[in-house]
């Protein structure tokens, strides 16, 4: 009997709850987030990005896609705590992104403005942010063609696609849908809605995979060509791809609550939670298909997507299964992304949260390094399931 005692008390141990994990997560998310907006702090115009092969604090601009992270982090780690100190970094940090809200050359517009202004004003209702955001949402508009009926990704692949349409691109469109509910002109969720059913149609393959890629004609709307810029292969599941999906018709659902969203965010989600070759720990591998698994980077970034895309679907399905099966998922991957593995010690990791994400590996671009987005989503995840399952 002791002996079993000894066993289960073992197991216990190994399996703290929920809310141990949250706090333990979000404190060193503060932790260290803190200590970076202090290292950066006199530094004009900077923002973290990655880190470097030899550990070192890579930073961007602005006009860098992932301009808009850091200071979301911020404002989520301020809503947590209230403290004074992080109140002044989110909007110091969120104030070098501003300039973002007259980009019309890239569809990250969203991504730059949404996650950093777009907090601050849920938090603070600033009357300045709110102008920001319009105008971001202004910029955003310029780049949807009617023909094709979606917002172009990119402008400097014209060798490769000429009018390319990237799955992250789904990520941008909530910023067109506050603008829409907002503002109450229907262009913003025409746009939103528009861009999401032809993302549906052409987008994905009947298992409900995502191909990262798709090129368009821009004069008649067909699709050209379906391939990959960051995954192994033109038919393989980039793993990042596959979350932003996940989380991309999630928010759809939500904001705008037509049902086909929902249908089709549950499909992602079976995808993805019944794919054998996730691993146990819910971290997947930086592409499902690398035939070198299990011998490849994992990519937290991925992982910390899908955890907050899978709380947030789980409350709003109305199948108790899958709802289940999504909370249990986003609790598996948060327990493994707050352990020693994944987690940063203080003062560690450049100064982000988790270690382990990969950006562009064809390119050998950011592979097995911190990046400010993982550490986003991560805080958000905790963020949610704190809100959603742990507080009155």
């Amino acid at each position: 009997m002791a002996i079993v005692a000894a066993v289960l008390s073992a197991c216990c141990r190994s399996e703290p709850p929920m809310s141990e994990i949250v706090a333990k997560g979000l404190e060193r998310a503060r932790i260290q987030s803190e200590a970076m907006a202090e290292s950066l702090e006199g530094k004009k115009g900077l923002l973290p990005r990655s880190a470097d092969a030899d550990g070192h604090l890579v930073t961007s601009g602005s006009e860098w896609w992932t301009s808009g992270f850091f200071p979301g982090s911020l404002w989520y780690l301020y809503e947590y705590c209230g403290d004074e100190r992080l109140l002044g970094y989110a909007q110091e940090y969120s104030a070098r992104v501003e300039k973002e809200k007259y980009t019309t050359g890239n569809h990250d517009v969203g991504f730059m403005l949404y996650c950093s202004f777009g907090n601050g004003y849920r938090l603070t209702g600033n009357p300045a942010y709110r102008d920001v955001l319009l105008q971001g949402a202004e910029s955003l508009c310029t780049r949807y063609n009617g023909n094709v009926g979606l917002i172009k990704s990119w402008d400097d692949h014209a060798d490769e696609w000429e009018y390319p349409v990237i799955i992250d691109n789904m990520m941008n469109l909530e910023l067109l849908l506050w603008a829409w509910k907002t503002t109450k002109d229907e262009k913003y969720r025409r746009i939103a809605v528009n861009h999401a059913d032809k993302t549906m149609q052409n987008h994905f393959r009947p298992d409900y995979s995502s191909y990262h890629v798709v090129g368009y004609n821009p004069e008649t709307g067909e699709v050209t060509d379906r391939a990959t810029n960051q995954g192994y292969s033109d038919e393989s599941s980039w793993a990042r791809g596959q979350a932003w999906g996940l989380y991309g018709f999630t928010m759809m659902y939500r904001e705008c609550e037509d049902l086909k969203f929902l249908v089709f965010a549950e499909q992602i989600a079976k995808y993805i939670l019944e794919h054998p070759g996730i691993p146990e720990d819910g971290i997947p591998y930086w592409d499902f298909n690398d035939p070198e698994i299990p011998d490849v980077p994992r990519d937290a970034s991925a992982a910390a997507i899908m955890a907050s895309a899978f709380i947030e679907l789980g409350t709003l399905t109305k199948n108790e299964s899958l709802a289940e099966k999504c909370r249990s998922r986003a609790e598996t991957i948060l327990r493994t992304l707050t352990s020693e593995k994944y987690l940063a010690e203080p003062g560690t990791n450049a100064g982000f949260v988790l270690m382990h994400s990969v950006g562009n590996m064809p390119l050998g671009l950011e592979v097995d390094v911190p990046l400010v987005y993982a550490d986003y989503y991560y805080i958000e995840a905790l963020m949610r399931y704190r809100q959603i399952f742990l507080m009155d």
